[in-house]
């Protein structure tokens, strides 16, 4: 599918409620008393007709479909609550290819992002408020992304994959990815500043130094 048209199918989403569609589209979001994390993009991905998957490579062969909840705060405000996984991080991938050949790039290069409001943990309702795309294509911010990812490599390439730790990166950072404190594997994250701009939530331009 081709992401204008897939752009077309989601906008008639917006202002839908994902948790009704769940059942629709046989989406299991509890089993057992344990949530099913990505069952919102799993809805998504089966509205446009896409099977379930988690490769590396872009979802739609050319472009990337991403979903991340949103939340109200106090003030009436609404903000991104969590950073945004990309794609996991290979040690061996990462030191092998540089940023126009990695993961990152592939996954970030053109992206559809749909936000969903996140109401509770009992996942009751969660409705699809915006469709958002990007093009990794803003110099200064090309540029940052790139910087991020080099950082990533010269940390595994001189230290190890261990020292890797979330306070990397300007926009996307480097995380444990996985169940428990424990978790060993690791993917980088757009922080959630990177994703309010490319939401278009943010008040601020982006900081890039």
């Amino acid at each position: 599918m081709e992401r204008d048209d897939a752009i077309l199918r989601l906008k008639r989403l917006e202002g839908q409620d994902l948790r009704t569609l769940s059942d629709r589209y046989n989406v299991t979001v509890w089993k057992e008393g344990k949530l099913n994390k990505g069952w919102a993009g799993h809805v998504i991905e089966r509205y446009l007709g896409l099977p379930i998957n988690s490769a590396q490579s872009p979802n739609f062969g050319s472009w990337e479909l991403k979903i991340v909840p949103l939340k109200y705060l106090k003030t009436g405000d609404i903000v991104v609550k969590e950073t945004m996984a990309i794609t996991m991080i290979d040690p061996v991938n990462v030191l092998q290819k540089e940023f126009e050949e990695s993961h990152l790039m592939a996954k970030l290069k053109k992206i559809v992002v749909c936000a969903r409001m996140f109401e509770s943990k009992e996942e009751k309702s969660a409705i699809l408020v915006k469709v958002s795309t990007f093009d990794l294509n803003e110099p200064k911010i090309y540029s940052q992304v790139k910087a991020d990812y080099d950082i990533v490599r010269v940390t595994i390439k001189n230290k190890g994959f261990d020292a890797l730790t979330g306070k990397m990166g300007i926009l996307v950072q480097p995380r444990t990815k996985g169940p428990g404190h424990g978790s060993t594997s690791r993917a980088f994250y757009a922080r959630k500043t990177f994703v309010a701009h490319i939401l278009g939530l943010s008040k601020q331009p982006l900081q890039i130094f």
